[in-house]
């Protein structure tokens, strides 16, 4: 209905799965790069939980779309099977006649079946959706097909998908077996206020928008508090303010249309257990505690803090009409956007490291900033550059980042291999001592294996310039993994516009915005 008024081709915030509205932000694209990892390197069974509407199905379907071709793929979409049920389920997908077999002759024909297969140089996974959902003694089954192997290797990976609820079947006494045979465990966490802006601004290009953000940044924050992070309540949201804006004849979505779409959806009308009027009372409570917090922080780091942020810095990081709401940040310049979550344990704390100024040293004063006009680019739309400006004090996790001849962050660890991805790793540590907190640039890979980044790499320099790519390390879940970011913007508009101009080769791998000092503060840990 409102397509044509907003420019779309097709519906952004559809709650179905459509693998090419994935989203890699957060901890997302971690995620998938490490169970292809686990998949094609006999990891035995992988768990992915998280909440209702966290996106896993959403996850699932990537996968089997990412997956190697000698891969043979099993889903089951149906979780409520006896054993005896999915092990029938699980031969007829692998051509092995089960009609009347005696659960021992089946399991010894499946294994049989398996051992031929890898022979071939094929492995077989089963994708298990809602397997929460699963009775107890089909998760035992589970335990084992997990046991069908050759000498060395596994011959059957197992992935399950589920709420939490798994994790309450698993640790059960009688489920200790099983439980003991997952080797990784991986958790969607829900969305961040600012990996909310980066979701609905990337399913909105996704779908064929061009220009700057229609969300308000108070409608944002609305959708964002509403939905608690879970991307099918953001759709939902998203999907109902669009409807409200076309309505209004209006391209910008207000607090508005944000409040009429929260009152139109059930999660959103008011928090559960609480009577409508006291949830208002306890709303205004909050708020008021927070802008007090807000303020208590606030005047405590300027008092704190003997360096100010160079003027110019300001001008670049100054909000546009569609960038979020800044939120108040120490003198010290430290970049006021979370990180994204872990791949697992609890979300990332919403306050940023700089807050403690007795943390902080500040550093000596810094050249202004020197930032090409727009006007200057070429027409093959190569980034805006930002010069060289050492931020007034370095963030208390950077440690001797204010000292430009500091040694590289032990988080940071240098990709193994590879002559391309190792130079960009070089230059980029160079770049992130001195780049602004408050520029953008735009993610377009994650990836845990430097072998691909330097295959991705030998392609991309053929179509921008080296120099213009990043590369970054990053710690999910014990593991490291490496980030590939393209451009260098000044404002948040700025990598909105640019993104709708980037190679198709980076357009279909889901780019989306990412704050500098969002990315030095990833590259340290």
């Amino acid at each position: 209905m409102y397509l044509s008024h907003f420019g779309l081709n097709e519906a952004p915030f559809r709650i179905t799965p459509h693998t090419e509205f994935f989203f890699s932000g957060a901890n997302r694209g971690a995620t998938l790069e490490a169970l292809l990892y686990a998949i094609t390197h006999d990891e035995g069974i992988v768990k992915v939980t998280g909440e209702v509407g966290s996106g896993k199905t959403m996850l699932c379907r990537v996968l089997v779309e990412r997956l190697p071709k000698s891969v043979e793929t099993i889903y089951l979409a149906n979780p409520s099977l006896s054993r005896d049920e999915i092990l029938h389920v699980i031969a007829a997908d692998l051509q092995v006649e089960s009609r009347g077999e005696r659960v021992t002759i089946l399991l010894r024909s499946l294994q049989e079946r398996l051992i031929k297969l890898y022979a071939a140089g094929r492995r077989v996974v089963v994708l298990i959706d809602e397997a929460h959902a699963m009775p107890i003694e089909t998760l035992e089954e589970i335990r084992l097909l997990s046991n069908l192997e050759s000498n060395r290797h596994k011959l059957l990976q197992i992935v399950l998908f589920g709420q939490p609820e798994l994790d309450q079947h698993l640790a059960l006494p009688n489920m200790r077996q099983l439980k003991e045979r997952i080797t990784h465990g991986f958790t969607l966490e829900p969305l961040v206020r600012s990996d909310v802006e980066s979701y609905v601004d990337f399913r909105m290009r996704a779908a064929g928008y061009r220009g700057p953000s229609v969300f308000a940044p108070p409608a944002m924050k609305l959708i964002a508090h509403s939905s608690q992070g879970l991307t099918r309540r953001i759709n939902i949201l998203a999907d109902k303010s669009l409807l409200a804006a076309f309505a209004d004849g209006t391209h910008q979505i207000t607090a508005k249309h944000a409040r009429a779409a929260m009152r139109d959806s059930e999660f959103g009308r008011r928090r559960p257990g609480l009577p409508n009027a006291w949830w208002f009372v306890a709303a205004g409570l909050a708020a008021g505690l927070a802008i007090g917090v807000g303020l208590h922080l606030a005047s405590q780091a300027g008092a704190g803090s003997g360096a100010a942020r160079p003027a110019a810095v300001d001008a670049v990081a100054a909000p546009t009409a569609a960038s979020p709401s800044p939120t108040p940040a120490p003198a010290t310049g430290a970049d006021a956007s979370n990180p994204l979550p872990p791949a697992t344990g609890a979300p990332a704390a919403a306050t940023p490291a700089a807050a403690t100024p007795a943390a902080v040293t500040p550093a000596a004063p810094a050249a202004p900033a020197t930032v090409a006009a727009a006007g200057s680019e070429g027409p093959d739309r190569r980034p805006v550059t930002v010069g060289a400006v050492v931020p007034a004090a370095a963030p208390a996790s950077a440690g001797s980042l204010s000292n430009p001849a500091a040694s590289t962050p032990a988080g940071a660890r240098a990709p193994a291999g590879g002559k391309l991805a190792q130079e960009r790793f070089a230059a980029t540590q160079k770049w992130l001592r001195s780049a602004p907190n408050g520029t953008w640039t735009i993610q377009v890979l994650t990836v845990g294996d430097p072998q691909s980044m330097e295959r991705f790499l030998e392609e991309a320099v053929k179509e921008v310039r080296p120099d213009d790519l990043y590369v970054y390390g990053v710690k999910q879940n014990g593991r490291q993994f490496y980030g590939v970011t393209y451009g260098n913007y000044p404002t948040l508009e700025d990598t909105i516009t640019a993104m709708g101009d980037l190679p198709t080769s980076f357009k279909s791998r889901g780019p989306f915005h990412r704050s500098i000092g969002v990315m030095r503060r990833q590259n340290q840990e």
